[in-house]
Protein backbone atom coordinates (compact mmCIF):
# COMPACT_ATOMS: atom_id res chain seq x y z
CA UNK A 1 0.00 0.00 0.00
CA UNK A 2 1.42 3.49 -0.88
CA UNK A 3 0.89 6.24 1.70
CA UNK A 4 1.35 9.96 0.87
CA UNK A 5 1.94 12.48 3.57
CA UNK A 6 4.93 15.33 3.89
CA UNK A 7 7.27 17.03 6.11
CA UNK A 8 5.95 19.44 8.54
CA UNK A 9 8.88 20.14 10.20
CA UNK A 10 12.81 19.21 10.16
CA UNK A 11 14.63 19.76 13.24
CA UNK A 12 18.04 19.76 14.61
CA UNK A 13 20.03 21.15 17.80
CA UNK A 14 23.80 20.80 18.96
CA UNK A 15 22.81 18.31 21.31
CA UNK A 16 19.77 17.52 23.65
CA UNK A 17 16.40 18.71 23.44
CA UNK A 18 14.09 20.16 21.79
CA UNK A 19 15.74 20.45 18.64
CA UNK A 20 14.93 23.55 16.43
CA UNK A 21 12.76 23.76 13.03
CA UNK A 22 14.76 24.70 10.06
CA UNK A 23 13.20 24.75 6.39
CA UNK A 24 15.84 22.15 4.77
CA UNK A 25 18.46 20.01 5.38
CA UNK A 26 20.86 18.21 3.80
CA UNK A 27 21.05 14.24 5.07
CA UNK A 28 23.86 11.61 4.84
CA UNK A 29 23.84 8.35 6.06
CA UNK A 30 25.61 10.11 9.33
CA UNK A 31 22.31 11.90 9.78
CA UNK A 32 21.02 15.75 9.14
CA UNK A 33 23.98 18.25 8.44
CA UNK A 34 24.18 20.63 11.77
CA UNK A 35 22.79 18.06 13.87
CA UNK A 36 24.31 16.93 17.19
CA UNK A 37 24.07 14.16 19.53
CA UNK A 38 24.88 14.86 23.49
CA UNK A 39 25.36 10.89 23.89
CA UNK A 40 26.37 8.83 20.85
CA UNK A 41 26.31 5.61 22.39
CA UNK A 42 22.56 5.97 22.35
CA UNK A 43 21.79 8.57 19.34
CA UNK A 44 23.42 8.86 16.30
CA UNK A 45 25.66 6.50 14.16
CA UNK A 46 24.66 4.77 11.09
CA UNK A 47 21.50 2.81 12.12
CA UNK A 48 19.78 6.13 14.39
CA UNK A 49 21.09 8.61 11.77
CA UNK A 50 17.45 10.12 11.29
CA UNK A 51 14.71 10.20 14.39
CA UNK A 52 11.32 10.78 12.96
CA UNK A 53 8.02 10.79 14.30
CA UNK A 54 4.02 11.57 13.65
CA UNK A 55 2.75 15.13 13.96
CA UNK A 56 -0.81 13.18 14.41
CA UNK A 57 0.35 11.66 17.65
CA UNK A 58 1.98 14.46 19.17
CA UNK A 59 -1.40 16.03 18.63
CA UNK A 60 -2.87 14.04 20.68
CA UNK A 61 -0.31 14.05 23.05
CA UNK A 62 -1.19 17.87 23.70
CA UNK A 63 -4.63 16.84 23.91
CA UNK A 64 -4.04 14.56 26.78
CA UNK A 65 -2.32 17.88 28.49
CA UNK A 66 1.34 16.68 27.55
CA UNK A 67 3.48 20.02 26.79
CA UNK A 68 4.87 18.35 23.90
CA UNK A 69 5.41 20.17 20.25
CA UNK A 70 7.42 19.21 17.40
CA UNK A 71 11.14 19.32 17.62
CA UNK A 72 10.54 18.65 21.95
CA UNK A 73 10.86 14.46 22.22
CA UNK A 74 14.04 15.04 19.42
CA UNK A 75 12.80 13.78 16.72
CA UNK A 76 14.40 15.22 13.40
CA UNK A 77 11.55 14.90 11.18
CA UNK A 78 7.72 15.74 12.43
CA UNK A 79 6.13 13.60 9.41
CA UNK A 80 2.47 14.22 8.84
CA UNK A 81 -0.50 12.39 6.78
CA UNK A 82 1.22 8.57 7.77
CA UNK A 83 -0.58 5.79 9.64
CA UNK A 84 1.97 5.70 12.39
CA UNK A 85 0.59 2.53 14.11
CA UNK A 86 1.45 0.90 10.83
CA UNK A 87 4.64 1.39 10.27
CA UNK A 88 7.69 -0.98 11.56
CA UNK A 89 11.59 -1.65 11.18
CA UNK A 90 12.68 -2.21 7.68
CA UNK A 91 9.60 0.03 6.32
CA UNK A 92 11.61 2.09 3.60
CA UNK A 93 10.12 5.82 3.10
CA UNK A 94 10.62 8.19 0.23
CA UNK A 95 11.02 11.39 0.95
CA UNK A 96 11.34 14.34 -1.16
CA UNK A 97 12.91 13.97 -4.81
CA UNK A 98 15.81 11.88 -3.76
CA UNK A 99 15.82 10.46 0.24
CA UNK A 100 15.23 7.44 0.59
CA UNK A 101 15.39 5.81 4.58
CA UNK A 102 14.63 2.59 6.28
CA UNK A 103 13.66 2.57 9.52
CA UNK A 104 15.85 0.50 11.78
CA UNK A 105 13.84 0.49 15.58
CA UNK A 106 11.71 2.29 17.82
CA UNK A 107 13.47 4.85 20.18
CA UNK A 108 13.29 4.25 23.51
CA UNK A 109 12.03 7.56 25.92
CA UNK A 110 14.76 9.61 27.16
CA UNK A 111 14.95 10.78 30.69
CA UNK A 112 15.52 14.29 29.15
CA UNK A 113 12.48 14.41 27.67
CA UNK A 114 10.57 14.00 31.23
CA UNK A 115 9.79 17.63 31.44
CA UNK A 116 7.26 16.94 28.48
CA UNK A 117 4.71 14.59 29.73
CA UNK A 118 2.87 15.45 32.89
CA UNK A 119 3.79 13.72 35.90
CA UNK A 120 7.30 13.05 34.00
CA UNK A 121 6.11 9.61 32.25
CA UNK A 122 7.82 9.42 29.52
CA UNK A 123 6.53 5.60 29.00
CA UNK A 124 4.03 7.79 26.98
CA UNK A 125 5.76 6.84 23.71
CA UNK A 126 7.49 3.93 24.60
CA UNK A 127 6.66 0.62 22.26
CA UNK A 128 6.24 -1.72 25.21
CA UNK A 129 3.98 0.21 27.31
CA UNK A 130 2.25 1.88 23.88
CA UNK A 131 2.40 -0.25 21.16
CA UNK A 132 2.01 2.90 17.96
CA UNK A 133 2.80 5.56 19.84
CA UNK A 134 7.03 5.42 19.71
CA UNK A 135 8.99 7.11 17.27
CA UNK A 136 11.89 5.40 14.96
CA UNK A 137 15.19 5.62 14.21
CA UNK A 138 16.34 5.15 10.23
CA UNK A 139 19.48 4.66 8.33
CA UNK A 140 19.75 6.51 5.12
CA UNK A 141 19.55 4.22 2.14
CA UNK A 142 19.79 7.35 -0.47
CA UNK A 143 21.13 10.69 0.52
CA UNK A 144 19.49 13.82 -0.19
CA UNK A 145 18.38 17.09 0.45
CA UNK A 146 14.82 18.03 1.76
CA UNK A 147 12.55 20.38 2.36
CA UNK A 148 9.23 21.18 4.74
CA UNK A 149 6.02 19.82 2.63
CA UNK A 150 7.92 17.59 0.84
CA UNK A 151 6.37 14.11 0.02
CA UNK A 152 7.03 11.27 2.20
CA UNK A 153 5.88 7.87 0.68
CA UNK A 154 5.72 4.22 1.68
CA UNK A 155 7.93 2.19 -0.58
CA UNK A 156 6.31 -1.16 -1.58
CA UNK A 157 8.60 -3.95 -0.08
Amino acid sequence: MKTTAWIFQINISQGGVPKLAIPGVEISTLGLQGDAQKHTHVHGGIDRAVCIFSLEIIMELQREGHTVFPGALGENLTIAGLDWQTLKPEDKLSIGNKLIVELTSYTTPCSALTEYFMDGDISRISQVDRPGWARFYARVLQPGVIHIGDAVRILET
